[in-house]
């Protein structure tokens, strides 16, 4: 069988499998912060994400310590960025056909979706000014800025949840399995899901070298989306059991633990500052997620009552993230 078409399959049954096991961590994960009297925001933003975004994790690693292709861990951590506030106007169109999805979303998403914007404008004077924060033997100095700034947001949006759990009212609930039994099932799956996950890249860069779309393309298209995959599993069961707020907070805290996951990368890829050997064309996606993350925000603080298909706000998400991929297409 052609090698092609053997990186295709490979491809696929790795996406599938992230997309199964994604799944039930998704699962497990909510079984636990229930178990562990979570709220749905800050599960989200906290153990969700740090869930969902293992496959852009050990696609990060594999991709600058294996295959050393710094461009296609970037890639795949800005475009898994930009896919994920994407997902929100997926959410949209499948969600209640006359209320907004984001008018009934909790404003305590705003703090993670604006520490999301900072960190992706750092990302973006990083990238255009690779040579500007300095380094630490090969790690660029920004890469430890974005991990200062992970924790801070982390302290912030437990302090916001701890304030919030104050005014929530405690209710008892019986499970089938124990915590013990929670947390192991949790742990084999994301075992398998990491596992899968290290394979995206290898596949991915024998595909991006077959198609002629190049790394950069490639990995902030092909490799974010089928990465994003368990953030869109999450996002159909959340909708599917009524916990908006899962859902929106999964999106917003995997872009946040995303940056922390590229200063990871930075720190793993030996060769320097990740940033100085990456294309500049990742500023595309970058100002793209700022503007469509911005657009967010306005939806949740305006809160529209009505919307057709689609409300203005994951409309215009829509809208730019097409013109985004279309010119990074077009400069690849």
């Amino acid at each position: 069988m052609n090698a092609l078409y053997l990186d295709i399959i490979g491809f696929l049954i790795a996406t599938a499998i992230i997309v199964v096991t994604g799944s039930r961590l998704s699962k497990y994960g909510n079984l636990m912060a229930d178990m562990l009297g979570w709220g749905k925001m800050f599960m989200g933003i906290i153990l969700m994400a740090s869930v969902t975004s293992m496959p852009e994790l050990m696609n990060g690693i594999s991709s600058v310590v294996i295959l050393d292709a710094p461009d296609l861990a970037v890639g795949d951590i800005v475009g898994s960025c930009a896919f994920n506030i994407l997902i929100i106007s997926i959410m949209d169109l499948f969600y209640d056909h006359k209320k907004p999805l984001t008018s009934v979303a909790q404003t305590g998403h705003i703090i993670a979706a604006s520490f999301g914007i900072i960190l992706m404008s750092l990302v973006a004077f990083a990238i255009l000014m690779p040579d500007i924060f300095g380094n630490i033997i090969w790690i660029g100095e920004f890469s430890l800025l974005f991990l200062l700034l992970y924790f801070i947001a982390i302290r912030v949006i437990f302090l916001y949840n701890k304030k919030d759990n104050n005014h929530r009212e405690e209710k008892k609930q019986s499970y089938s399995l124990t915590l013990k039994q929670v947390v192991l099932r949790y742990s084999m799956n994301a075992i398998i899901l990491m596992t899968a996950a290290m394979l995206l890249p290898y596949f991915g860069e024998h595909l991006a070298k077959a198609s002629g779309l190049g790394q950069s393309f490639f990995g902030t298209l092909f490799i974010a989306a089928s990465t994003s995959l368990p953030e869109v599993v999450v996002s159909v069961a959340a909708i599917r059991m009524g916990t908006i707020d899962l859902a929106i907070g999964n999106i917003f805290g995997s872009n946040i633990f995303n940056i922390a996951i590229l200063a990871i990368d930075d720190i793993l890829y030996t060769k320097g500052p990740i940033f100085q050997h990456t294309s500049p064309n990742h500023i595309v996606p970058v100002l793209g997620t700022i503007i469509i993350t911005a657009i967010g925000v306005v939806g949740i603080v305006f809160k529209e009552e009505k919307k057709w298909k689609l409300a203005i706000d994951t409309a215009l998400i829509v809208l730019v993230y097409v013109l985004m991929m279309g010119l990074l297409y077009y400069i690849k």
